[in-house]
């Protein structure tokens, strides 16, 4: 960081009247930790050097501030210390400010495995507000409402929408029960199943899902229910598939992963992200020398190819599940200590800090952020950024 760059930091803490959750770790404080400096012995470690308790906003670049402002709150709005409630599949539904979401399938404190199917649930956004009114400063704990759907979603993992008022949701299977895409009308409930095999051969285990302006849905399948317990051995390699809700064709369209986890578009839809959790083992031990990267590719007009594969950010807590962007091209991904955000050239400018797993987050409008972090769902407010609008690219 050059002399310049350091004062314009210092500026900008000032300009923004630094938030009370906002502690700064300059890439200059730790960039030589000397011969008996104290180093991290996996990637799976927490990276704090300032010791502050969670939750907060950890800057490591003053950019951080165009998202965050000095009235930013980051705290936690639903808990279970007992259950793995809060795992993935986050959608925001904005006609009831509900987000859906989905438990830990397979996973620790999960209460899921070969015998017992994950949950949906969702959370009101409203209740939330009512409840920070009422408790004026700090946490609240608002109940998360199961969702009774039909037999056919069998350990959800992955979600977007909303997708023509409704959601999509991937099913990772269990069992023999194959892995599915399928849409829940969050009105009703009613589920229609939109895909269940690849020319007849069954998924490894759907895992997140994107829908690009054209309508065309692509999707990432990675063997993780095979990893933990609830699946047979795969027979199709990791990849990332493109299918056409209208004529039901399916292709391949990017592999070569570890294991491809979630997916996102730019704004303008030039080009895809996608997350290799390979680092994450599973059934195996976690392996830091396997990939936890975002690699990002062109994707082709017309044809909607994945093309020109290049590492777009190399994650150092845990591995990149979910991601997301802002409209303004920020990438956020759900790592091993929280949100990690990146601007559109892979630099890290700051983390969503809530000191364990975070899979995966949903914008809701509003400059709000919805993170789940398993036995708990954050919430960060006041924020400077929104998410792109699915009901917009969807209609």
């Amino acid at each position: 960081m050059t002399l310049a760059t350091w004062s314009l930091f210092i500026l900008a803490s000032v300009a923004h009247a630094k938030n009370p959750q906002a502690v700064q770790v300059l890439p200059a404080s730790f960039a030589v930790l000397g011969q008996n400096g104290t180093f991290r012995a996996t990637g799976f470690d927490m990276f704090n050097p300032t010791n502050n308790t969670p939750p907060f906003f950890q800057v490591f670049d003053s950019d951080f501030y165009d998202i965050i402002s000095s009235h930013s709150k980051l705290f936690s709005v639903s808990s279970d210390p007992t259950f793995a409630f809060a795992h993935e599949a986050p959608v925001w539904v904005p006609e009831s400010d509900e987000v859906w979401f989905c438990s830990n399938g397979g996973g620790g404190l999960g209460r899921s495995g070969i015998d017992a199917n994950n949950q949906v649930a969702k959370i009101s956004l409203k209740a939330v507000a009512a409840a920070v009114k009422a408790n004026g400063t700090g946490s609240v704990n608002v109940t998360h409402a199961k969702v009774e759907l039909a037999d056919s979603m069998q350990m959800t993992n992955g979600g977007t929408g909303p997708y023509k008022g409704q959601i999509i949701f991937m099913n990772q299977g269990r069992g023999a029960l194959p892995a599915n895409m399928a849409l829940v009308d969050p009105k009703t409930n009613n589920v229609t199943t939109l895909l269940d095999n690849f020319y007849g051969r069954q998924f490894n285990a759907l895992n997140d899902v994107r829908v690009h302006p054209s309508g065309q849905i692509f999707f990432t399948d990675v063997p993780y229910g095979y990893y933990q317990n609830f699946k047979p051995e795969p027979t199709i390699p990791a990849q990332v598939y493109r299918f056409d809700p209208k004529t039901k064709a399916v292709r391949v369209v990017a592999d070569g992963f570890n294991k491809p986890n979630g997916l996102t578009f730019t704004p303008d839809y030039k080009s895809v992200y996608v997350a290799d959790t390979g680092a994450l083992g599973a059934k195996w031990a976690n392996n830091g020398t396997l990939p936890a990267t975002i690699y990002k590719f062109d994707v082709t007009p017309g044809t909607l190819e994945f093309v020109n594969r290049r590492v777009f950010a190399y994650v150092d807590t845990g591995a990149a599940d979910g991601v997301v962007v802002d409209t303004k091209g920020n990438v956020y991904g759900g790592c091993g200590d929280g949100v990690h955000v990146w601007n559109s050239h892979g630099v890290l400018l700051g983390k969503f800090y809530v000191g364990g797993n975070s899979a995966n987050m949903a914008f809701a409008s509003d400059g709000r952020l919805v993170i789940l972090a398993e036995t708990a769902i954050y919430m960060a407010s006041g924020l400077k950024v929104e998410g792109m609008n699915m009901e917009v690219i969807t209609k």
